[in-house]
């Protein structure tokens, strides 16, 4: 994505809700590298801050329930949380969490848009969100699967103002022209229990060896490795509790 760092609108955090907690610590450090530290406070509840040397780039943290999928989100940085949820409501999605403060890092509110799809605005304080993006094993794109796209792009564009740039296939967003995700149209492919949701991607070296490592490391592939035409090879992976997440090598754009 042509972000560099958090900015109001963009994506600023990525965060892993899993059933095991040790055992995804244990697979994304294969994966990525990444070095896990869970804060000690007991009100925290275990949540774990992955780190690529000194910056942080993502969050492991136990589900809040037992009937929670293990799931990966996305944090948008907003200014005002408040306001930011009231437009989501305006626009026709529903807050789900929120706003609630988070000791002094930030603010934070869980959002469905109108279709369904979870996502987290984030308000912040001592806390921007990832020290590092576009880097192997720090996030690089997010992408919104949905099956009706049309609504997605009003309620969005409302809610963020975000910029549209759009080709026969595919739509992506942007802050002020910089792309930082896109949008898939959720057709019949996708079984029909599937929900609408925002899916993360990793930047890494070689999508085809990190592939193969996450299937050795007892995780699954959703999409195998493919090439983006004028654009990155991608796949779409899933750890082993069942989070689905993606993987591109190279310039992310299309």
């Amino acid at each position: 994505m042509k972000l560099e760092t958090p900015v109001p609108g963009g994506p600023c955090w990525a965060e892993l809700g899993t059933g095991d907690l040790e055992a995804a610590k244990r697979f994304y450090a294969e994966l990525f590298g990444w070095r896990a530290e869970t804060d000690p406070r007991q009100e925290a509840g275990g949540y774990s801050v992955a780190h690529l040397g000194d910056a942080a780039v993502a969050a492991l943290t136990p589900r809040h329930q037992r009937a929670q999928p293990c799931a990966w989100s996305v944090s948008f940085a907003v200014t005002d949380a408040d306001v930011s949820a009231r437009l989501a409501m305006e626009a026709g999605g529903t807050v789900l969490v929120g706003p609630m403060d988070v000791f002094d890092v930030g603010r934070f509110v869980v959002v469905l848009d109108p279709a369904g799809a979870a996502f987290q605005l984030w308000q912040a304080r001592s806390f921007a969100g990832a020290g590092l993006f576009n880097a192997p094993g720090s996030l690089g794109w997010v992408e919104l699967l949905t099956r009706d796209p049309d609504r997605a792009e009003t309620f969005y564009t409302t809610v963020f103002g975000w910029t549209v740039r759009s080709s026969e296939n595919y739509l992506q967003w942007g802050v002020g022209g910089a792309d930082f995700g896109g949008m898939i149209r959720m057709d019949d492919k996708f079984p029909p229990e599937a929900p609408p949701h925002w899916l993360p991607y990793f930047a890494v070296a070689d999508v085809d060896d990190i592939t193969w490592t996450a299937v050795v490391a007892g995780g699954g592939v959703l999409m195998e490795p493919s090439t983006v035409p004028d654009g990155p090879r991608i796949a779409v992976l899933r750890d082993p509790q069942g989070a689905a997440f993606g993987v591109y090598g190279g310039e992310h754009g299309r």
